[in-house]
């Protein structure tokens, strides 16, 4: 009994640091629309654009002329 409530603590203890690394981000672009995001986006300076994961999964790209503020929640 002991072992699983050990077990469960240190599960609860690691899934509460790993929800505690990410920032939520809401991306505006040009024309007033606004996409959440799962983590601060990653600029690629090759090719332009921001690339991050919105809060459905979906791996999305945006071209840097197309956004008007990244701000954290």
């Amino acid at each position: 009994m002991t072992q699983r409530t050990i077990a469960s603590l240190m599960l609860a203890l690691g899934l509460a640091t790993l929800a505690g690394c990410s920032s939520p981000t809401v991306i505006t672009l040009n024309d007033g629309r606004e996409i959440q995001a799962v983590d601060t986006p990653k600029y690629d300076d090759d090719s332009g654009f921001y690339e991050f994961q919105q809060l459905d999964g979906k791996e999305t790209r945006i071209n840097k002329d197309q956004v008007r503020t990244v701000k954290e929640l």
